[in-house]
């Protein structure tokens, strides 16, 4: 159940993320949730690395938002 959890919250957000960003991204549902499932993994080890979250703890909502934010930034700026 893991899993399908972790997956489920990166969909959604990943749709955030997505929504906070201007312009078309031409991105599907697949890649949505796979943005928000990074986004989460570089908030989480990012905030462990800057001292904001303490080993074994992950990021929240928002952090994740934040971090899917920086990645789709990311790769909306390699496409162009």
């Amino acid at each position: 159940m893991g899993i399908l959890y972790t997956i489920l919250i990166g969909l959604i957000v990943g749709l955030v993320a997505r929504l906070l960003h201007p312009g078309k991204d031409g991105l599907g549902l697949i890649m949505t949730s796979l943005l928000g499932i990074a986004g989460s993994l570089v908030a989480t080890y990012g905030g462990q690395a800057l001292g904001i979250y303490h080993a074994g703890e992950g990021a929240g909502f928002i952090g994740a938002v934040v971090g899917a934010f920086l990645i789709l930034f990311i790769v909306s700026r390699l496409r162009k």
